[in-house]
């Protein structure tokens, strides 16, 4: 009757309805719990479950049914939630959470450059920026950086914190990029739009940050993009 094994059909079903589960909540908890995790790439922690009804022995039922995939301690995900970009990064928030449950680490300097699809860098490692006195030790993969990020700086993506392109542009220029890969990055954000010229002249910086920036800016204005976007000033 059927051109393919049973248990591939049963299989296909439940995943299906796991699927369905999530896209069309029956209940108060379920619709709760996918709101919460529609925002963060169906990912969720134990306490925001614990929040919406789900005890730990549901939470329990909910991963040995492969309802929810335990990715790490107290951080789970939809099963066959649909695939969201950056997973890695909300995967990195919500590994810095404090003991409130709330993410601390903002993506920033060379990972921040990703999100924001701006210059050449393929960063070896994923970059955060905590807050003085973050003590979790970074694994393997991953930079801290420790400053005091105001809500002005940071923008917020689905799932995560990020630096926006000013302040991240500013981050780059302090560290060890040169003056080439962060040209070509600030080429990238004025041509998207994202800032303009005559901000990075006017912020705050350092002055090694704010010499590579003056030197990248005298460069723009000898060889000038060959179009500009629609900016009331360059």
């Amino acid at each position: 009757m059927f051109d393919m094994p049973i248990f591939v059909l049963y299989n296909s079903y439940r995943k299906w309805k796991d699927y369905d589960m999530w896209t069309n909540p029956t209940n108060d908890k379920e619709k709760q719990l996918t709101l919460i995790a529609a925002n963060t790439g169906g990912y969720f922690t134990a306490k925001q479950a614990i929040q919406t009804g789900y005890s730990y022995r549901l939470q329990h039922y909910h991963k040995e049914q492969g309802h929810w995939d335990e990715i790490d301690r107290g951080v789970f995900r939809l099963a066959h939630y649909p695939d969201s970009p950056h997973e890695d990064l909300i995967r990195w928030s919500l590994w810095s959470r404090d003991r409130d449950d709330k993410p601390q680490a903002v993506i920033s300097h060379e990972t921040a450059l990703t999100v924001h699809e701006s210059g050449d860098t393929m960063p070896g490692k994923v970059h955060l920026t905590v807050p003085p006195g973050f003590r979790k030790d970074p694994p393997g993969g991953c930079v801290l950086h420790q400053a005091s990020l105001g809500p002005d700086v940071i923008e917020k993506h689905n799932g995560f914190f990020v630096t926006n392109p000013i302040q991240t542009l500013i981050d780059v220029a302090e560290g060890n990029m040169s003056a080439d890969y962060l040209e070509s990055a600030i080429r990238d954000m004025y041509a998207k739009g994202l800032i303009r010229l005559i901000d990075l002249q006017n912020v705050q910086m350092s002055a090694q940050a704010k010499e590579k920036i003056k030197v990248v800016l005298q460069n723009i204005q000898r060889n000038p993009f060959l179009y500009a976007p629609n900016s009331a000033a360059i």
